[in-house]
């Protein structure tokens, strides 16, 4: 989190586990490398990956540990294990913790009853949870749906979590219920990779002003032909409050 803006630009990097090493995290240290020195706040790795790309030297980034996995590989890509502890994300030297819920699946119950176990051992130890929301079901006809969305983030608060990260909900009125029916910060998930980058930093402009408090982004960054001067981009959004007009001149 920036201690001036309270708000909060975080790159997860775990998509190895549910998709493989796929275009832009074949070599983790450099990725995070250039991300760092975009500005990011932190980045989220699964507990195998530190090791291989955690920066170690120069500019210091916060490092998040993924508790859940699953891949698309399985029968059930929605149902979240954990795998996992709070102690284990200690011991590595974690700045907080995060764990994926997919609200509406097969596995909903399970996943839920792990979200409060892990929030209890969070709150032992004084580690910082984040809950990845998301409503993902046979049943979820829109996973974007204000009300879907809105109810998947409380649902994350009620049960523990200190940040929520969800997908946007299209337009800032809409996510501005959503924001204002959770009662811990709300960060935007950046979902697939977006058709441009103005589209994108438009999306992330208009969280920002209905109230959200950052962004968890991936493949919208770590994919971009330039992902440090996408994650500048992004800062000058969510920290700076500028336009998107004079975020797109720090990608040019």
């Amino acid at each position: 989190m920036d201690r001036e803006s309270g708000n909060m630009v975080i790159i997860p990097m775990d998509h190895g586990t549910s998709m493989g090493p796929i275009k832009g995290i074949i070599d983790l240290a450099e990725i995070v490398n250039r991300v760092a020195d975009g500005g990011a706040n932190a980045v989220l790795l699964q507990k195998g990956m530190p090791q291989h790309g955690h920066r170690g030297y120069g500019r210091d980034i916060g490092l998040i540990i993924h508790l859940s996995a699953s891949t698309s590989l399985g029968p059930d890509p929605n149902d979240k294990v954990q795998v996992c502890t709070v102690e284990e994300a200690l011991k590595m030297g974690a700045d907080a913790v995060s764990v994926h819920i997919n609200i509406g699946s097969e596995t909903e119950s399970s996943q839920l009853h792990k979200l409060g176990m892990v929030a209890e051992d969070c709150n032992h130890w004084g580690m910082p949870l984040i809950a990845m929301m998301y409503p993902r079901g046979k049943n979820i006809k829109d996973p974007n749906d204000p009300e879907a969305v809105a109810h998947v983030a409380r649902a994350g608060a009620e049960l523990g979590a200190d940040i929520i990260k969800t997908n946007f909900t299209g337009d800032a009125d809409s996510f501005k219920t959503v924001v204002e029916g959770c009662p811990v910060p709300v960060v935007m998930a950046g979902g697939p990779k977006a058709n441009s980058d103005e589209e994108f930093l438009a999306m992330v402009r208009d969280a920002v002003e209905a109230g959200g408090r950052g962004v968890a982004i991936g493949r919208n960054v770590f994919q971009h032909d330039n992902p440090g001067a996408m994650t500048r981009a992004l800062t000058l959004v969510v920290h700076k409050g500028r336009s998107v007009e004079e975020a797109m001149e720090a990608l040019r």
